[in-house]
């Protein structure tokens, strides 16, 4: 897209943004006054979301870049350390729903680089400029099997790596939360359950269980917006019930502070032998 001067409205980078949550993301920021950078693989995709929110007035970026490699989070990172973008939407990622001993490990590697490594990164490159100025916002896209770690309903998918880099992707954010208190900027862990994108997609085929309820992006989208509004900083699109975020994290502490100790659990204790 050919460049344009520069304007005052406020400018939202969002990763993933050729389809699925990160398309809706630019969409709606778009209609809500932003001009936005869009960063995805395939730049026709991007070329053409550009071209219609530019029809709708507002600015729009092309970055095509993969962020597994190297070389395409450089290009990313180097864009969101220039200081001029105000929000920051995390969601690049793909599933590899399969049993750890048979997922590649290149392409293992490859999902932790593009939902871990440049989650820090671009956080890191963003943050500088949000925080001398008192205000932006954070959007990391994590998941709701982020909570699934050692549930063995068969219904859900193998997801080692998967999940793995999700619940990262919380402790990362709920960490980074209480570090900007007071600043101004917002982070939130954005974790839905099975949305209605090509994420599930194997090849070009929709694959998505059936009787497992299914989301619509737009909805997601909605509930990541209010609830930055309201300042939750861990977001689940469908849950009614506040209160068990507030219990998960109530357990996990309790579990910290019980482990601090300089004495060995009996459970652990050998048994001496004369």
């Amino acid at each position: 897209m050919p460049d344009h001067p520069a304007t005052t409205r406020p400018l939202a980078l969002v990763t993933g943004a050729s389809s699925g949550i990160g398309r809706v993301f630019a969409e709606r920021l778009a209609g809500d006054g932003h001009d936005v950078i869009l960063v995805a693989r395939r730049r026709q995709r991007l070329e053409a979301l550009a071209g219609q929110i530019e029809t709708g007035g507002r600015r729009a970026e092309v970055i095509v870049a993969d962020l597994t490699t190297a070389e395409g989070l450089a290009a990313v990172e180097a864009r969101a350390s220039k200081g001029d973008v105000t929000m920051l939407v995390n969601n690049a990622g793909f599933q590899t729903y399969m049993p750890f001993v048979e997922l590649d490990a290149d392409r293992a590697e490859g999902q932790v680089r593009a939902q871990v490594t440049t989650v820090v990164r671009l956080c890191r490159a963003a943050l500088p400029a949000m925080i001398a100025r008192d205000a932006g916002a954070i959007v990391n896209v994590s998941s709701t099997l982020a909570f699934s770690a050692g549930m063995r309903a068969p219904h859900l998918p193998k997801r080692a790596t998967y999940a793995a880099t999700k619940a990262f992707v919380n402790a990362f954010t709920e960490i980074l939360a209480g570090e900007l208190e007071g600043t101004g900027v917002r982070v939130q862990a954005l974790c839905p359950g099975v949305v209605r994108t090509e994420f599930h997609n194997v090849g070009d085929e929709p694959l998505l269980r059936p009787k497992i309820p299914v989301m619509e992006p737009e909805d997601v989208v909605a509930a990541s917006l209010a609830a930055l509004a309201l300042g939750d900083v861990v977001c689940q699109p469908a849950l009614v019930d506040r209160a068990l975020i507030e219990r998960e994290g109530e357990a996990r502490h309790a579990v910290f502070a019980a482990g601090v100790s300089a004495d060995l659990s009996p459970r652990y204790r050998v048994a001496k032998t004369d």
